[in-house]
């Protein structure tokens, strides 16, 4: 394989010798709970004294990365395309290395199983210190036990293994990354942006949303890990308890969204619960949202979690892997059993008769994630990790 030779910096770079930090990133459409962390890393990394960008490896022909760029733009994120032909187009490797040179990269900060064997290939022809943060195997499909196995292997030659949740640390020391090179850096959000601006009613009225009926919200992928299925199932048993029926909307797509359709048309509730689809700017549906309900059967640290309590939005969750960590029981939001259909209606139902517990969990929602989770004290942890591995 031939390597072109890299081309000269350019004033900018010259004259602005921070360390620079890639990014890089497979993606298929519009992202998801990766990309928020990924492009808002460069604007909070430049006060630690690197400078960041964002790489992602798309289908040439691809028009839901337009949202990508849209949100690399607004968030002032550096963006870097590499077209990608699929698993075996080897043309990606010299493109790689060819923007390694380019931008003089020191560290390559991988998020995915390619991304991370990329690195190493890249890592031959134009020396880094490799880092990656494992978001979680949660997506169970016919291929994904080869990536995953892959992810595996390649993660145990990286420098540094950083994990978003306690379990995702345990997983990845007992399949032989050093322990001394896996770390916990948990998932947070800038929380200036996601601070509230509208009232519920108001969130509602601008949505076209019922102003009439408590609205139960929930964001994600629609596929079979996010259990919004059992979702849809729990309040159509709420409906049908009361005279007083819920309103239930679920944003994202994916290729579960005709089946969960079929189930509520099944289930005659097309009425009161709602497929979104995809939505660019999710605040306003968080700040339209009575409660927020998070029916994942497996996860990482969900970011819309925490998207969720920092706008004051009353939470429901399963019990799934860092959601514990977040979310104390009773204090800060209803924690439930992973699976258990009559738990979390049951949960749901005190929410939606208890005005003031929804109250007091969102109002203490928002102070966990201001002491504990904002994207600047998240990012000053990860500058000292590149910190240290410069040095060594």
């Amino acid at each position: 394989m031939s390597i072109e030779l890299a081309e000269p910096l350019s004033v900018d770079q010259a004259l602005d010798q921070q360390p620079m930090v890639l990014h890089p990133r497979v993606v298929t459409g519009s992202g998801g709970g990766p990309d928020k962390t990924i492009l808002n890393s460069p604007r909070f990394l430049k006060a630690h004294g690197y400078n960041a960008t964002c790489a992602y490896l798309r289908p040439a022909a691809d028009p839901g990365f337009e949202t990508l760029r849209q949100r690399a733009q607004q968030w002032n994120a550096p963006l870097e395309e590499i077209d990608d032909g699929g698993a075996l187009d080897w043309k990606i490797v010299p493109s790689a290395i060819k923007l390694c040179r380019r931008l003089n990269v020191k560290i390559w900060h991988g998020h995915d199983y390619k991304t991370n064997l990329l690195g190493l290939l890249v890592n031959r022809w134009h020396p880094l210190k490799l880092v990656t943060t494992v978001h979680g195997w949660v997506e169970h499909t016919r291929k994904t036990p080869l990536y995953y196995a892959i992810d595996r292997w390649a993660i145990k030659r990286y420098d540094r293994v950083l994990c978003v949740s306690p379990d995702l640390v345990e997983t990845c020391r007992s399949c032989g990354v050093d322990p001394t090179r896996v770390e916990l850096v948990e998932n947070a959000i800038d929380t200036e942006q996601f601070q509230r601006s509208s009232s519920q009613a108001d969130a509602k009225s601008k949505l076209g949303l019922p102003t009439d009926r408590l609205l139960i919200g929930a964001v994600g992928r629609l596929s079979p890990e996010k259990g919004f299925d059992r979702l849809i199932r729990s309040v159509a048993r709420l409906n049908a308890q009361t005279n007083q029926p819920v309103h239930l909307v679920i944003i994202g797509d994916g290729n579960q969204s005709q089946k969960l359709q079929q189930l509520i048309d099944q289930l005659e509730m097309s009425q009161f619960i709602r497929l979104a689809g995809f939505q660019a700017n999710t605040k306003q549906w968080y700040e339209a949202m009575d409660i927020y309900a998070l029916s994942s059967l497996r996860e990482g640290l969900p970011n819309v979690i925490l998207e969720a309590m920092s706008l004051e939005t009353p939470i429901v969750s399963t019990k799934v892997a860092g959601v514990p960590r977040i979310i104390e029981h009773g204090h800060n939001g209803l924690v439930v059993p992973i699976g258990d259909q009559d738990e979390l209606t049951a949960a749901l139902q005190q929410l939606i008769r208890d005005s003031d517990l929804r109250h007091k969990l969102a109002s203490a929602g928002r102070q966990v994630i201001l002491s504990r989770y904002s994207f600047e004290a998240r990012m000053k942890k990860i500058a000292q990790i590149y910190d240290g591995l410069l040095e060594s």
